[in-house]
């Protein structure tokens, strides 16, 4: 071989090296730090919309099998774990089907009472404070929700924030008592009365479902634009949400 030749080669050789090793890099990040979420629907409108895109913080719980690729049954339960704080806002895996991701804010902790009464949530038998805070208009067009009424709530460890209730009389606003038991979460989403949560289908999430918190937006489309339709992107920017810390 010339040396031209090897030096051709080596060359090619420490492009591929350098890949390989930004390729490790990405995946670590992924699966030992944050992973990126998209919001596909409504249920936590108004704190998430559809079209925002977030990093989740992987090591805030610590790590279970749902936090590898793949999910593969290398162990059970959580490791270096660390207890959510009600009032986060997870990801999770829908305990009828791991393989599917939800978003929800964690209401209840394990051996909590919840309930919803007349539009109003209660934490072991105490009514959370909520007040009015303004409307609410999507620009989802599948749940457009034009002047939808905001009430702020404030649970009991200080964490605040806004919901929505579109309707008093939803079959989510009078439910029955809900009691978490042990090693599993209550969640609820924020749209009250377009969330399938803890009330419904996704009952109680087990420990070992958690994948991270909500940590920070991104980036943001608005109108239902694709990320894919790049020349939409100045005129659906929600420049307001960048690098917004999500609470």
């Amino acid at each position: 071989m010339t040396e031209q030749a090897e030096k051709k080669a080596s060359g090619l050789w420490e492009n591929i090296k350098v890949i390989i090793q930004a390729l490790l890099l990405a995946v670590i990040i992924r699966t030992v730090l944050f992973q990126p979420f998209t919001i596909p629907s409504g249920s936590m409108m108004p704190t998430l919309l559809v079209g925002d895109y977030i990093f989740v913080n992987k090591f805030a719980y610590g790590y279970s099998k749902y936090s590898l690729p793949f999910s593969p049954d290398l162990f059970e339960g959580r490791i270096f774990a660390s207890e959510p704080k009600r009032g986060d806002i997870v990801v999770f895996r829908f305990p009828p089907n791991p393989d599917i991701d939800y978003i929800k804010r964690l209401i209840g902790l394990p051996g909590d009472r919840i309930q919803v009464m007349g539009g109003v949530l209660l934490v072991n038998g105490q009514p959370v404070p909520r007040e009015p805070d303004g409307s609410f208009t999507s620009d989802y067009r599948q749940d457009p929700g034009a002047d939808v009424p905001v009430f702020r709530e404030t649970l009991e460890n200080g964490v605040t924030y806004d919901t929505l209730d579109q309707s008093p009389t939803s079959r989510g606003d009078n439910t029955r008592e809900f009691i978490v038991p042990e090693g599993h979460y209550f969640m609820m989403g924020d749209n009250r009365d377009n969330s399938l949560d803890s009330r419904f289908d996704v009952g109680m999430v087990p420990a070992e479902n958690l994948v991270g918190r909500a940590s920070m937006i991104f980036f943001s489309l608005g109108n239902d634009t694709s990320f894919r339709e790049v020349w939409k992107w100045p005129a659906n920017m929600r420049w307001d949400r960048l690098f917004k810390v999500v609470q």
